[in-house]
């Protein structure tokens, strides 16, 4: 089997709340290759790392993040609620993960906002001591991705997708078509695909992105089986919020 990078989703997500300093430097001790962050744009122009809109499910409070600055933001305790040993950690920005990555390891930024986001995005890279061959750019919205990789593009980026399953098991095809997303991505010169962990994918399909010279990760595999049945597949990476436990298993 080939060589598949373990990439810890929003951090070691499953032991440590997401996307903050601790589930970034546990992903780490558990043997992960990569981790895996949200950013967002927030009102001071910042970014910050957290997945959802809005701080209520990981800061206890409804505040929209992108109407906040940074002090306000520092403010909250983001870890309580996932388990009291996590108590006082604060959301980290960009800049505050990118510091704690380590050489031979690397960092997967998922842009959650738009192009707004791109001048900020560009100095914070600029200015951190990560090689550039340690950050991937991804994200779900392909105008903005694409936007992100000229203004980056000696950066890896990479479109997130989502497919879904259409028909019987006998005519069962997915949409979009996995054809369909390789040309939009190409044609974007865009470096990879980040597709999702469907049952339903076919054997030989990731194999098309590969071999139109695509790098080809997938989004969000939680069990040993599924994970090995894509390193059999020959993806390059999966997202995991078990990374330790994928570590043990197919290392």
């Amino acid at each position: 089997m080939s060589h598949m990078e373990i990439i810890a989703h929003r951090g070691a997500s499953a032991d440590a709340p997401e996307n903050t300093l601790a589930a970034i430097q546990l992903a780490w001790q558990q043997g992960a290759d990569a981790a895996e962050i949200d950013v967002q744009l927030i009102a001071d122009g910042q970014l910050v790392a957290i997945h959802d809109e809005t701080m209520l499910r990981t800061g206890g409070v409804d505040w929209a993040v992108k109407d906040r600055t940074l002090a306000e933001l520092k403010t909250l305790d983001i870890g309580s609620w996932k388990s009291p040993q996590f108590a006082g950690e604060r959301i980290p920005t960009l800049a505050e993960v990118l510091d704690i990555v380590p050489q031979g390891k690397r960092l997967f930024i998922e842009v959650k906002c738009g192009v707004d986001a791109i001048p900020e995005l560009v100095r914070v890279l600029s200015a951190a001591k990560t090689t550039r061959e340690q950050t991937v750019l991804i994200g779900l919205d392909f105008d903005t991705i694409v936007a992100v990789k000229r203004a980056l593009p000696d950066r890896a980026a990479c479109w997130v997708t989502e497919q879904f399953s259409v028909g019987d098991s006998l005519t069962m095809n997915l949409r979009p078509a996995t054809a369909e997303l390789i040309e939009r991505a190409l044609a974007a010169k865009l470096d990879g695909l980040d597709i999702n962990n469907l049952p339903e994918r076919p054997p030989g399909d990731i194999g098309q992105i590969t071999r139109a010279g695509l790098q080809a990760y997938v989004w969000t595999v939680n069990t040993i089986e599924r994970a090995a049945w894509h390193q059999a597949e020959g993806i390059h990476g999966i997202t995991t919020d078990v990374p330790g436990r994928m570590h043990a298993a197919l290392k």
